[in-house]
């Protein structure tokens, strides 16, 4: 019986210490997560690539080529498309800078308009409130007791002061010296404040490719570290990261390029300027959660305003961005992506916040893959699966 009753305080000593242990660990990753998230970041998106190029590396290595080279191979066709689609993109960006002034003269005049109409609402209200008869009263009992102080003034002979003219401003010449900078300092010393992200950068199809080139053997020598039933879990929780991974960025590529091509079509028919910009955008911010659908109207109704803006093509323009953005999240993502990734909604909320957070806007694009891939590792685990079910959408 002592040894009963000693040893139950001793087992709840070893939950106390056990359960400080794994906050501190906790507390310690978070920390390491924070503070090394360029490195973390870099091996992430690095990693990201990879499973999504992998299926393409696989489909040129049936033509006999090695891996290595099928790697390399695949790498140059995707740095050559993004170069190209950064191409366009910059070319509708100059073209746009060039419009600049056009725009402003049409934001202020817009801006005019408006505030013309507020103040004619705002004396219709008046108006309406107030009679003129009786605001004219006001006006007039206001006006009485300064007229009755200047003819006291008159009648004591004392000189009533005349309204003093505001002097007209004096301008003076000043000279401005010329401290402008060479270009090369300039651009030096902007893209010195983003010198550490531009290094990690670099880094990304270095780590791609040596990622897809050396899969087979990292996938080897990683499982080698575990002995028995732990290498099966290990390759299941391997297969269960590629997967949801692949799922969720190549499902939202496709999504995205259907909304871009169907917007930038449709923009181009309403004569929408820099439709080919315009709409890519659009369908970008249209896949951000819960507030897509009023950032994707945006870009189309700012692209609008160098046009006489009418009533009907401004319908026109929420209607099909709604329309688009409806068909796309609510029946084609349940379809491509929902289907592998099963994140419950309250989940995908949490770890929007929590690695917004901790890694800012590149966080919050990783958010949901990170959590997809501990998903499935907790799936695959056994000692980790209750943890599974709770970050997903099954009952």
């Amino acid at each position: 019986m002592a040894l009963t009753v000693l040893g139950t305080p001793l087992r709840t000593s070893d939950k106390a210490v056990s359960l400080a242990l794994s906050v501190i660990a906790l507390a310690a990753a978070i920390a390491l997560l924070y503070f090394g998230k360029d490195f973390f970041i870099t091996i992430i998106i690095a990693a990201v690539f990879a499973f999504i190029l992998d299926p393409l590396v696989i489909l040129v290595m049936k033509l006999r080529v090695p891996r290595g080279g099928a790697s390399g191979i695949v790498i140059v066709v995707a740095l050559v498309a993004v170069y190209l689609l950064s191409l366009v993109l910059w070319m509708q960006l100059v073209t746009l800078s060039d419009d600049l002034p056009t725009y402003s003269s049409r934001v202020a005049e817009l801006v005019d308009k408006a505030n013309d109409k507020l103040d004619e609402f705002e004396k219709k209200t008046m108006d309406l409130l107030v009679p003129g008869t009786l605001r004219r009263q006001e006006q007039q009992i206001q006006r009485k007791p300064l007229e009755a102080l200047k003819a006291r003034r008159r009648r004591a002979g004392i000189p009533v002061p005349t309204p003093v003219q505001p002097a007209e401003p004096v301008i003076q010449e000043v000279r401005i010296h010329n401290d402008s900078k060479p270009l090369i300092t300039t651009v030096y010393l902007y893209a010195a404040q983003y010198f550490h992200i531009l290094v990690m950068a670099s880094f990304v199809p270095f780590l791609v490719y040596f990622m897809l080139s050396w899969r087979d053997h990292i996938s080897r020598t990683f499982q080698r570290l575990f002995q028995g039933e732990a290498r099966y879990v290990v390759d299941r929780s391997w297969s269960g990261i590629g997967e949801s991974t692949r799922g969720y960025v190549l499902g939202n590529f496709l999504l995205w390029v259907f909304v871009s091509s169907a917007s930038a079509i449709a923009f181009f028919i309403l004569q929408v300027p820099y439709w080919p910009l315009v709409g890519p955008v659009s369908a970008f911010l249209s896949l951000v959660p819960y507030v897509g659908l009023p950032l994707a109207i945006v870009p189309p109704l700012l692209a609008a305003l160098a046009l006489p803006v009418k009533f009907k093509v401004v319908v026109l323009i929420v209607t099909i961005t709604a329309v688009l953005h409806l068909i796309a999240m609510n029946f084609l993502y349940a379809k491509i992506i929902g289907r592998r990734v099963k994140l419950n909604p309250f989940i995908v909320t949490v770890a929007l916040m929590f690695w917004g957070m901790l890694w800012g806007g590149i966080g919050l694009l990783l958010a949901v893959p990170v959590t997809a891939g501990i998903k499935a590792v907790c799936d695959n685990v056994e000692s980790l699966q209750d943890y599974g079910r709770l970050l997903g959408d099954d009952d």
